[in-house]
């Protein structure tokens, strides 16, 4: 950890200044407004040319802000300054027209934090391949029962802009953040921060593990007092190591395990904190039992455990962090247990759209009937079955790639009874739940944990979990 003195975030004059919104939507959208209601002249690209976006372009046209729609490619003549949605690709010709220009260019978050008052509240961010939401979420609960004034934004779907300069004040943000909205966010710098792993996802995008693990990697950058990395993911510690941070600021680890000085950890039941303590190398202070983490799964209590780091980085008090994880209730479809059906538990992690997040939930039961599959994403299932083959006790395959995880099956855990469904009709879903409850038997546990995303078969993953549930419903009717 290198360190650095930060400057306060800059405060722009933007009258007469020409800059362009790449992308209509929940980013853009709001981005335009702002810019022009500070007296930009607003350019907004956008790459469709639909009925919603025309709807959206009439809207922002109303106001007086200029809107072509059809061309996201081409730089507008006379930009100054490119603002894009997070999701926009960085090879696209319009952000090399742009850096060809010598032009700066920024995501929403980027102008969120440009955009902060002299007393802004301070923003502890979380980033990672899973887990993010959830961490967020506990950390917000947290500061809630501390009595801090906080809000849980950014990648959550609170607009971080909304927050920034809307009317409520708060005390401090939580702040999730995307490697999308990393790369774009290059003069952020968070009071502390904490990536909570690493796997392979988005790798289109990014072009390289390298430049997707760096682009996690900046929200360690300026850190004022705490870097909470994941002791068992070297690549996390990695990060901290590389960062370019403030003086005195701390890299603080989080653990299954026994914690060692300057972490967080479990003894024996109990979340302790060995970091934010008087002579950390002999004291430890008690936080809260397992039990106060729902759902007690072992990847959700490291949720946990990250964000007590930061909220004690924040200086919260240990009785919060406790109060804060018992009132804490999980989104749906995050390892959600539906119902119990003859003895056995149905349990629905639609939310597990890759091989990592899925890896850590089917490690949260002994005996699974797994299903699986959907769209890869060009993922490889080798490792993600090879860890699990003795957890397994049969396997429903579902959706577009389902060859996949099969032939992976095949090779690591040939003995494992496994049901192809092929097909992607509405009441495919039913027909999996049905198989799977063939296979099990009582003290089973029948997981949706699908390491794909939903696409193949269902708008979002949210349709698949309540599909899921559904199932379950009729089956134990």
């Amino acid at each position: 950890m290198g360190s650095r003195k930060v400057t306060s975030s800059e405060h722009l004059d933007w009258q007469g200044k020409h800059v362009t919104v790449a992308g209509l939507g929940v980013s853009g959208i709001p981005a335009a407004k702002v810019l022009h209601a500070r007296g930009a002249h607003v350019t907004v690209v956008n790459d469709g040319d639909d009925a919603r976006a025309r709807e959206q372009a009439a809207e922002l046209e109303a106001l007086g802000i200029t809107v072509r729609l059809g061309d996201g490619a081409t730089l507008p003549e006379g930009t100054e300054l490119v603002v894009t949605a997070p999701g926009w690709k960085p090879d696209k010709p319009l952000f090399t027209a742009a850096r060809e220009a010598g032009l700066e260019i920024w995501g929403d978050v980027e102008l969120a934090w440009r955009l902060r008052g002299p007393d802004a509240a301070p923003w502890l961010a979380i980033t990672g391949t899973n887990g993010k939401t959830t961490t967020t979420q506990m950390l917000a609960s947290i500061l809630k029962a501390a009595g801090l004034r906080t809000a849980a934004v950014g990648n959550i779907g609170v607009s971080l802009l909304d927050a920034v300069l809307g009317d409520q004040q708060y005390d401090v943000l939580a702040v999730e953040l995307s490697s999308y909205q990393l790369h774009w966010a290059p003069s952020l710098r968070a009071h502390s921060a904490a990536v909570l792993n690493l796997a392979p996802d988005h790798l289109d995008w990014h072009g390289s593990m390298e430049a997707y693990a760096a682009d996690k990697g900046r929200i360690y950058e300026g850190n004022r007092v705490a870097c909470v990395y994941n002791v068992a993911d070297k690549a996390t510690e990695d990060l901290v190591r590389e960062a370019d941070v403030e003086e005195g600021c701390r890299a603080i680890g989080f653990t299954l395990g026994t914690p060692g000085p300057s972490q967080l950890g479990v003894v024996e039941g109990i979340l302790v904190d060995r970091a934010f303590v008087e002579d950390r190398h002999k004291n430890a202070q008690e936080l809260a039992e397992v039990s106060d983490v729902n759902p007690p799964a072992p990847h959700n209590i490291a949720n946990a455990l990250a964000a007590a780091a930061l909220a004690r980085a924040f200086g919260v008090p240990a009785r919060a962090v406790r109060d804060g994880l018992r009132d804490f209730t999980p989104d749906a479809h995050r390892i959600s247990h539906v119902a119990d059906v003859d003895a056995v538990a149905y349990v629905d992690d639609s939310k597990a759209t890759n091989t990592h997040a899925a890896e850590a939930s089917l490690a949260a039961y002994e005996s699974i009937v797994w299903i699986a599959g959907g769209l890869a994403k060009g993922a490889t299932f080798d490792e993600l079955v090879a860890k699990s083959a003795k957890r397994l006790r049969g396997v429903v395959l579902i959706g577009q790639d389902r060859a996949l995880i099969r032939e992976a099956l095949a090779r690591h855990a040939p003995e494992v009874p496994v049901v192809d469904l092929d097909r992607t009709d509405t009441g495919a879903m039913l027909a999996a739940v049905q198989e799977a409850s063939r296979l099990a038997v009582a003290g089973d546990t029948v997981l949706l944990a699908p390491a794909c995303a939903s696409m193949d078969m269902f708008a979002n993953y949210n349709k698949r979990g309540d599909a899921f549930a559904e199932a379950v419903r009729e089956l134990g009717s």
